[in-house]
């Protein structure tokens, strides 16, 4: 689900499994890509497959759940109602949410155990092709073409995500995520931590003649939104008593290094206008198509000095460097915040949606001007939302075709949304969607007013994630685009757009086995270093003494190298 923080990836697992000759030929081996393989089955007719079946079959299945929401998909509504439409249940195995990276590895590494397929793994490159060589899980393709009419249907409408999904000898080794929301430069995800402002403090401080030095509604130069965070902190006493706030002034919260919590967005204008918006790999594509890394230029340096210099005059939360999520989501809750960062504000702030479609209490900061002015579109962010790894067949797979008509179901374009967002005709007296007409008096799924809750805990409380496919062509046809992506979107569209200058993002490429294990080996240690600056340099300073040793540090760990391979992919994919 893409409204929340607490996306599930992937994470590069060290992981090492001893499989006997046995268990390996007695599940059919692999083929063409060094281990895997479709266990044979795919001769399988399609019609003994076809659902509903005429009797009742059993597969099992892994996956997770977010905290505090119901543990057993059997008892999720969007199950219940599969079940009836297909007559196949599923024995799930499920894990925790948050205890996901700890045990998935170890599910993995178990094949007496392992279930049959994992529908909501995540996996990242390097775990698909070292599961995919060491005969855990099988490519999919074949089955696809001939088990899969609605994931067919998908790549031949787009099949941009066919060729992302293959890996470099051709083969699927995972059933995608996709979610078309905007293309390129207003795609949803081109900015993913959004830096929010409380426009009621604002207007206070203003009518109290305290942000005269203002040129403009907002803060438009980094200059300005510095007096902007000191107003906050100087005026702290006057706006806990005029917002009746329980607890310390906080002029800007966030989570350093934490995803779409992190402060980085604020340093795309210092010298080159590259900021740090893959905060994963740190890594920028120039308008000459070259790949660079953000930790080597100049304006990532000044930008590291700069926030630095805020945290120094007490304008940024003390505990940006080690609060939880739900420590940050609660002192938001309470008021405190002066600036924050999130994918969508409301997850943090108390504040409904239609207050944020109308501009009242909470509104995006346009990006600040210091050398340049410039916001960098996420890497991958151009085919919007893509997640190659989301599920997988296991080689314990007794049917995989039966398995993957039954995955088929998933991306059905009515079913999607639902998987996606939640569903309609709940129990607990909330629904997210209501079924209702589109133009052509065809079923549509129309989306429910959030009022007062919170997108995410709605969301998480009916969704199920997993395999699926929602395309912008489907608004309007069988689902309505939810309200707080759309005025997200109309945000991104009004004001990050414009000032997207660069002209390229690195986009979702599938590296081979090789490529992708080396880049990743590269990036443990860079990613780590770069990091370690980036949260040393903003709480101690000092960044000028440190950023030699961080040059020295990155080209001993191969920057170069990790460079050269991803420039390798870049070239191809542009070719």
């Amino acid at each position: 689900m893409k409204f929340s923080k607490k996306i599930l990836k992937g994470a590069a697992f060290a992981l090492s499994l001893s499989m006997s000759a046995t268990i390996l030929a007695g599940c059919g081996g692999g083929n063409g890509g060094g281990g895997g393989g479709a266990s044979g089955g795919t001769d399988v007719d399609p019609a003994e497959v076809a659902l509903p079946l005429k009797e009742k079959a059993t597969i099992s299945g892994l996956t997770n759940y977010p905290v505090g929401t119901e543990s057993n998909p059997n008892n999720r509504t969007i199950f219940k109602r599969l079940e009836e439409k297909t007559n196949v249940h599923v024995e799930w195995k499920t894990i925790q949410g948050d205890q996901w990276g700890d045990k998935i590895q170890l599910e993995m590494s178990n094949l007496k155990t392992l279930p049959e397929f994992v529908f909501s793994a995540g996996f990242g490159d390097t775990d698909l092709l070292k599961y995919a060589k060491q005969g855990v899980i099988i490519n999919v393709e074949e089955y696809i073409d001939k088990y899969m009419p609605n994931l067919k249907k998908v790549f031949e409408q787009a099949p941009e995500y066919r060729t992302m999904c293959e890996d470099a000898d051709g083969h699927i080794w995972a059933l995608p995520w996709i979610e078309q929301l905007g293309y390129e430069k207003t795609a949803i995800q081109s900015i993913g931590n959004m830096p929010f402002i409380n426009k009621d403090w604002i207007d206070f401080l203003k009518s109290q003649g305290k942000l005269d030095f203002l040129t403009s509604e907002l803060p438009g130069t980094v200059d300005e939104f510095e007096q902007v965070l000191i107003a906050f902190r100087d005026n702290a006493a006057a706006l806990q008593k005029e917002f009746n706030i329980d607890g310390s002034i906080i002029p800007m919260s966030c989570i350093v290094n934490d995803g779409d919590q992190d402060p980085s967005v604020l340093i795309n204008g210092f010298g080159e206008g590259y900021g740090d918006m893959d905060k994963g790999r740190h890594i920028a594509v120039t308008d000459d198509k070259k790949v660079i890394c953000v930790a080597n230029t100049e304006g990532f340096k000044k930008g590291i000095e700069w926030l630095h210099k805020l945290y120094a005059e007490d304008l940024i939360d003390s505990e940006a460097f080690t609060q939880e999520w739900s420590t940050y989501v609660a002192k938001g809750k309470s008021g405190r915040y002066g600036v924050c960062f999130s994918w969508d504000v409301a997850n943090i702030a108390q504040v409904n949606m239609q207050d944020l479609i109308d501009g009242k209490h909470w509104v995006p900061l346009p990006a600040l001007a210091a050398d340049t002015k410039n916001i960098t579109p996420q890497n991958g962010s151009f085919t919007s939302g893509f997640d190659r790894g989301r599920c997988v067949i296991t080689v314990n797979a007794k049917n995989p075709a039966l398995i993957c008509s039954w995955l088929d179901q998933m991306y059905d374009p009515m079913q999607s949304p639902q998987n996606n967002w939640g569903t309609y005709g709940e129990d607990d007296g909330f629904d997210i969607f209501v079924m209702g007409k589109n133009a052509d008096g065809e079923d549509m799924l129309q989306h429910a007013p959030l009022g007062d809750k919170s997108p995410v805990e709605v969301r998480e409380a009916e969704c199920v994630g997993g395999p699926l496919a929602i395309l912008d062509s489907y608004y309007g046809k069988y689902v309505t685009c939810p309200d707080d992506a759309q005025y997200r979107l109309d945000w991104i569209k009004d004001i990050y757009t414009p000032d997207m200058n660069t002209k390229y993002v690195f986009p979702n490429v599938f590296m081979s086995t090789e490529d992708t294990k080396e880049a990743s080996n590269l990036n443990a240690d860079i990613r780590t270093a770069i990091n370690e600056f980036k949260a040393t340099g903003i709480k101690d300073g000092d960044v000028e003494a440190k950023w030699n040793e961080l040059q020295s540090k990155l080209e001993s760990y191969g920057l170069s190298k990790y460079l050269e391979l991803h420039q390798k992919y870049l070239d191809e994919f542009y070719k």
